[in-house]
């Protein structure tokens, strides 16, 4: 069965000061761009970017990548409203997809390495999340039985995280692979990222 990915990229990125999606790394790639590209070099398909804020220009960065652009229309509601408008669109691809990965675009150390670990997990019955010297993380990775539960308790900025304790995902240690950090601010910034 493919693995599907779903990349989360349609905040507005108040603390960074713009939209995260259209943060460049040091070639001036945008973090949209770079998580889209990581997703499918491990094997992801199909990838889909989910946006919102500044919908046209992250929609712009993306017209020459192999991707399906999901618009969330409630995306100010949270992350939760981004997971939700991806799991809905990825139900629609057809019963191929049993399983989907679960990307925010705010975590540059992301490697292909850590998407195959945890994408080796894959199935329909999955509920796997990649934790950092025991800290949980991103990915996730999400079996097609678990997505209408995760659609029904998305809320807010905490995404899939109830559902994921209360369902014990399986957790799969990738410090060896990567640090895991999301960024939020601009002081946080790796070197040679900016925003726009």
């Amino acid at each position: 069965m493919k693995i599907a990915a779903l990349v989360l990229a349609a905040g507005a990125g108040r603390r960074m000061g713009g939209p995260k999606a259209l943060v460049h790394d040091p070639d001036g790639i945008p973090w949209v761009v770079r998580t889209a590209r990581l997703l499918t070099t491990a094997g992801c398909s199909p990838v889909l970017v989910v946006i919102g804020a500044e919908a046209d220009q992250v929609a712009a960065a993306l017209t020459a990548e192999p991707v399906e652009v999901v618009v969330a229309g409630d995306w100010q509601k949270g992350m939760g409203a981004s997971l939700r408008a991806g799991l809905r669109q990825v139900q629609l691809g057809g019963d191929e997809l049993g399983s989907v990965l679960v990307a925010p675009v705010d975590v540059p150390g992301l490697t292909a390495d850590v998407v195959r670990r945890v994408s080796a997990q894959a199935g329909e019955q999955a509920l796997v999340r990649a934790v950092y010297y025991g800290k949980p993380g991103h990915p996730v990775l999400l079996g097609r039985e678990h997505w209408d539960g995760v659609i029904a308790s998305a809320a807010g900025d905490e995404g899939a995280r109830a559902y994921l304790k209360q369902h014990r995902a399986v957790e799969i240690e990738c410090s060896d692979l990567a640090d895991g950090a999301d960024v939020d601010t601009r002081e946080d910034l790796p070197p040679g990222h900016r925003l726009g």
